[in-house]
């Protein structure tokens, strides 16, 4: 079972005295657990796992992301909308004057047929009637009508609705890519962060050792027991210290600022830390390998990148299939604007739509598709190597890491027993001034290497989860 606590920031002076263990380096040399079960988010602290999901729920470049995909979740509702009915509602009013006048000859079809039966009949009951003229334009005309068009079938329309759905299915998955490169963010933070804070304990610790070797040298020149030198030596010591506390406070909130900017939160914001234990990575080189080119967003947007790319082939090939589409009109039409039962008219169609010929265009777009579909397939097999790569380097880096802690844990243990002596000695007077500097900047180094590679450690273990795609982006 995991052990855990939280990490001290006061610490006192009569803490450290005589080889006292110190909270900080203690932390240290806690044991590494062995672990039955391969990599696994449930061993996440639950501080960073709620952070993780702050950092989820309000991360600028993560709602960024989150629009596009929203974007295209609309594009592809309206391109599902294409294949509905289009209504249309059209009116018009129009006044003519003048161009062509149409001649019907009335009067040279009928005249002669009525002198003839003015003739028969001995009468003058059929009169002569004159051409008739008139304009190919009305004077005024309406039309008002309401226009249904219904795709019946569309190979364009089709295949562009496949395309944006592929496409809205490659943003989601650039999005969830961006999640797990946000965790691996987040988590590379916080232990950064951790490193920053223990690092500055640290400093606090070693500024309390040295200024009370100071007390010590001071009591011990006032006594004759050593030379003033040892005097100076021990204030420097001190400035020494002083400075590398100065620069672990600044590294300090630079940490704290860039992971508050993760989260959205006020750069100050106050992060809890919970100190853990590394465990070895106990899954083999081989399955980590085939889990990250199972699980990795990148070789899923590729293949994704592939169906579209056939799908706009398709679209390209199509634009050579007729298109058939139902259109319906009904409406009004007149010299006056009347909706009545006598000025209504209704037209039902069946439209066929085929481009003939577009040049070579269509045949060229087929080849450019084609094309890019090798280069995918390229891009795929190189991504698939990378991640390879990849993996390899995390999984030594990994165990390198792993053993980095587990010797820097003999060196912080030998240190301190070697400082609890020397420091021993020095009070009675038995050892000089220099071994008592020699062991506690043994102490110090060994400390900050420690710290270094418990921080470390953690850091490579996101590096290697986000590299198998194991990485967790769940609550």
């Amino acid at each position: 079972m995991k052990k855990s606590f939280f990490i001290p920031r006061s610490h006192t002076m009569l803490t450290f005295l005589f080889g006292a263990v110190l909270p900080v380096l203690t932390a240290a040399l806690l044991p590494l657990s062995a672990q039955e079960e391969a990599l696994s988010q449930n061993s996440r602290n639950p501080l960073l796992q709620s952070y993780i999901e702050e950092g989820l729920q309000s991360n600028l470049g993560l709602k960024q992301k989150q629009l596009d995909y929203a974007a295209d979740l609309a594009a592809l509702k309206g391109a599902r909308g294409l294949f509905f009915p289009d209504v249309s509602l059209n009116a018009r009013y129009t006044m003519a004057d003048g161009g062509r006048i149409i001649e019907f000859p009335v009067g040279d079809l009928l005249n002669p047929v009525y002198s003839t039966l003015n003739l028969i009949t001995g009468t003058s009951s059929f009169p002569q009637i004159e051409n008739e003229e008139f304009s190919f334009y009305r004077a005024r005309e309406h039309e008002t009508k309401m226009t249904l068009v219904q795709p019946v079938f569309s190979a364009e329309l089709i295949h562009n609705y496949k395309i944006r759905k592929q496409g809205s299915e490659i943003t989601r998955i650039s999005l969830e890519r961006y999640k797990k490169e946000l965790v691996r963010e987040i988590t590379r933070a916080y232990y950064a962060y951790q490193k920053a804070d223990q690092l500055l304990s640290l400093a606090d610790t070693t500024e309390a050792l040295v200024k009370e070797n100071l007390r010590v040298s001071r009591s011990l020149f006032e006594n004759d027991k050593v030379t003033r030198d040892a005097v100076f030596r021990s204030e420097a010591e001190v400035s020494k210290v002083e400075e590398e506390q100065a620069r672990a406070r600044n590294l300090l909130e630079v940490s704290r600022a860039y992971f508050n900017f993760l989260l959205n939160r006020s750069p100050d914001a106050r992060i809890e830390l919970i100190l853990e234990e590394p465990q070895p990575v106990l899954i083999s080189l081989d399955r980590a390998v085939e889990t990250a080119l199972n699980n990795r967003e990148e070789l899923n947007q590729i293949a994704a990148g592939r169906v579209l790319n056939k799908h706009l082939t398709s679209l390209y090939r199509g634009n050579n299939i007729p298109g058939l589409y139902g259109v319906v009109d009904y409406g009004f039409q007149g010299e006056e604007y009347r909706f009545t039962g006598e000025d209504d008219f209704v037209l039902a169609s069946l439209v066929m739509r085929w481009n003939l010929f577009q040049g070579t265009v269509n045949r060229q777009k087929v080849q450019q598709s084609r094309i890019e579909a090798d280069k995918l397939n390229e891009i795929y097999e190189e991504t698939k190597a990378q991640i390879r790569l990849e993996v390899i380097n995390g999984y030594y880096g990994l165990q390198a890491a792993c053993e980095s802690v587990e010797s820097a844990r003999n060196q912080l243990r030998s240190a301190r027993k070697a400082y609890a002596l020397i420091r021993r000695k020095y009070a009675e007077g038995q050892a000089s001034l220099l071994e008592l500097i020699d062991a506690r900047t043994s102490l110090t180094g060994a400390s900050t290497r420690s710290i270094i590679a418990r921080s470390d450690y953690f850091s490579k273990l996101a590096d290697f989860e986000y590299a198998t795609g194991t990485i967790s982006t769940a609550p």
